[in-house]
């Protein structure tokens, strides 16, 4: 006789244990923030997170993050991950980004060339409590609303449209059929978005070499901008060169065959985002033979992500580079066609396409009511990845059809978004003083 399968937990069940981790965690539980429980000093954390970094570029992240207290928030990752790792949790996993924030989501291109709007950083991505998530997301909400000129009674609206689109979807992801939801995309616009869709679409590629690069001797050579984008050192560029085969390694043999047609023609350090400024960032410039077909390469150094030492060791990759590569394709139902990783002098990266039709939302898309339609969309975007990633039948479970789980996200937002502020503060006396 053959053996006996395991058995296989039907929805229902699933639905079951979900509920039944609101025992470890009640929902309203979800809303408290208690910055008592940090056992760590704020600036002793934040300098430990710049070990590894090109110091000289530390002043350039510093500004960024003195500007507001969103824009702290922005590159203080490390910082909230510490002070999530304090708070209960349901132990339901899924891929999370790690740094979900209203910015990191965005318009790109698709491999069938339509543009889509989708979350579009993974820096951070680890697989990690789906809550994580949702309250990096709603705490970004309230500071970038008031970043734009909102109430915060407008900013708790935004919080509790975007909790509500989070869970109602989740439930309509735990009754879709699994090859259905691994093909699901959204098409549905919103104003906000269709604004950024607007920007995408000049961002071709013929566009980006207008815009980043010169002629010079019968060549396309990048546009120096220092400190933000410089040419290197004839070693160090000859080293990033060297790590691209190994890169063409991690492509699909099909996406491969076409990646070999493009020949390299300029490189430069190139100075990105918020966060990753400090870390080392290539975009090499390849031609496919004519004028007409340029293709941007960005080749991304990816340290662990900040939220590794809060969690259980992953089974999944031990490259940096492939952890993010891998965590986006599984929120993500597509990704950059020539989307892979490498390594370079013991250092690991990703590799991506830099700005094919990129592009992020802006401060005016978030006044009024542009902030509700936007935190709307951030749900629904953040439950399709984690339902795909994830067990959307047990996060379904534990959210239910009440809006306790959405009242207390809106309560934590408001409270998380302070303490960030109090933070932010702190942050610029320390770096008044040279602490930092």
């Amino acid at each position: 006789m053959p053996a006996s399968k395991p058995h296989q937990p039907t929805r229902v069940e699933r639905r079951q244990f979900g509920r039944s981790r609101r025992d470890k965690v009640g929902r309203p539980n979800q809303g408290l923030w208690d910055a008592n429980k940090r056992t760590f000093d704020l600036i002793d954390l934040l300098r430990q997170a710049q070990r590894g970094r090109i110091p000289e570029l530390l002043d350039l992240k510093f500004a960024n993050m003195k500007a507001s207290p969103f824009g702290f928030f922005r590159g203080a990752v490390p910082l909230m991950a510490a002070d999530l790792a304090t708070l209960p949790r349901t132990e339901l996993l899924a891929q999370i980004c790690g740094d979900a924030h209203v910015q990191n989501l965005g318009a790109f291109e698709a491999a069938d060339r339509r543009l889509i709007f989708d979350i579009n950083d993974f820096d951070e991505t680890v697989v990690g409590p789906w809550e994580w998530d949702v309250k990096r997301m709603a705490a970004s909400l309230v500071l970038a609303g008031r970043e734009s000129g909102n109430s915060d009674r407008r900013c708790e609206d935004a919080v509790q449209a975007f909790s509500h689109r989070y869970r109602c979807r989740m439930m309509s992801f735990s009754e879709m059929p699994f090859e259905e939801l691994a093909r699901f995309q959204i098409f549905r616009e919103v104003d906000p978005v269709r604004s950024v869709l607007r920007k995408a679409q000049r961002a071709t590629p013929m566009h980006n070499l207008e815009k980043l690069t010169f002629r010079r001797g019968g060549k396309h050579v990048f546009r120096q901008q220092k400190p933000c984008q410089f040419h290197l050192p004839h070693r160090e560029a000859s080293a990033v060169l060297a790590s691209i085969p190994a890169y063409a390694r991690t492509l699909l043999p099909e996406r491969a065959h076409f990646f070999s047609q493009y020949q390299p023609e300029d490189i430069v350090f190139r100075v990105v985002g918020t966060g990753s400024v400090g870390l080392r960032d290539y975009v090499v410039l390849m031609f496919g033979g004519m004028i007409s077909d340029p293709l941007f390469l960005q080749i991304k150094e990816e340290p662990n992500s900040a939220y590794a030492p809060y969690l259980p060791r992953s089974p999944g990759a031990a490259h940096q580079g492939q952890r993010v590569a891998e965590g986006g394709r599984a929120m993500q139902m597509q990704s950059d066609i020539f989307l892979g990783w490498t390594s370079i002098a013991g250092r690991d990266y990703v590799v991506r396409q830099l700005r094919d039709h990129k592009a992020s939302i802006a401060a005016d898309d978030l006044r009024g009511k542009g902030l509700v339609e936007y935190a709307d969309m951030c749900g629904e975007l953040l439950s399709k990845g984690h339902a795909r990633s994830g067990d959307p039948c047990a996060i379904w479970g534990y959210l239910g059809r009440s809006p306790r789980f959405d009242k207390a996200m809106s309560k934590f937002a408001i409270g998380y978004a302070d303490q960030a502020s109090k933070d932010w503060e702190q942050f610029k006396r320390a770096v008044h003083r040279g602490s930092l």
